[in-house]
């Protein structure tokens, strides 16, 4: 399988250096690139990426607008991994709890920026979860509602998938996850399945978001 990537950063340089670094890639191909979000979701329209990497900040359409733009208007839409100067920014975390998928660094290292696109198309462990949990204590407190609490009880999750999603919110991929509860990794799968569709979060990355800002995992 050869993983389809769009480019989106009102930088070429930024644009050409990832460019060149996914190309190297033999299962990672560039299909495009845009220099704002309003180009995004004609362009993922026509070429059906299976990942856009999206700067957070541009002058007409930021990558938070984006994000939620793809997400609500195209069916069966990519994997969204944000691409920033700051970790601990308030429009990463606004893009992340916007559908985003992860956030991947611009000073990152090539074998950083391969990783997060392969990983974020497995979908199987959170990307950099450590930098998720300071983005949560920095601005999910603030973030965080009454309606995220009555999410949470109302999902009504069982023993084992609460301990499912303790564990995804500290970066455990399901293999590590079946291996900490002595259950085998399809049966991870099920559980995670069930946390997602009774948070109704489009993924992982949401269903951890969902937990910090509801209380349910503390980020300390």
């Amino acid at each position: 399988m050869v993983i389809k990537v769009l480019l989106v950063d009102d930088e070429p340089l930024v644009r050409a250096g990832l460019r060149a670094v996914l190309e190297a890639q033999p299962d990672i191909e560039v299909v495009g690139e845009a220099a704002d979000g309003a180009a995004v979701v004609p362009l993922v329209r026509s070429l059906r990426p299976d990942v856009v990497a999206m700067d957070v900040r541009m002058p007409l359409m930021d990558g938070i607008e984006a994000t939620s733009a793809v997400l609500r208007t195209v069916d069966a839409p990519p994997k969204i991994l944000v691409v920033t100067t700051f970790e601990n920014d308030e429009y990463v975390y606004g893009a992340l709890r916007a559908g985003a998928d992860g956030f991947l660094l611009k000073r990152a290292r090539p074998a950083e920026i391969v990783h997060a696109v392969r990983l974020v198309v497995e979908g199987d462990s959170l990307l950099f979860p450590a930098a998720v949990r300071e983005l949560a204590a920095a601005h999910g407190q603030e973030r965080g509602s009454t309606e995220a609490r009555e999410t949470l009880a109302r999902a009504g999750l069982t023993d084992r998938e609460e301990d499912v999603l303790r564990l995804m919110a500290r970066g455990l991929s399901n293999a590590e996850i079946a291996a900490r509860l002595v259950v085998g990794t399809e049966t991870v799968k099920s559980h995670v399945s069930a946390v997602l569709a009774k948070l109704g979060a489009r993924d992982r990355t949401q269903a951890v978001i969902a937990a910090y800002e509801s209380g349910f995992v503390s980020p300390a």
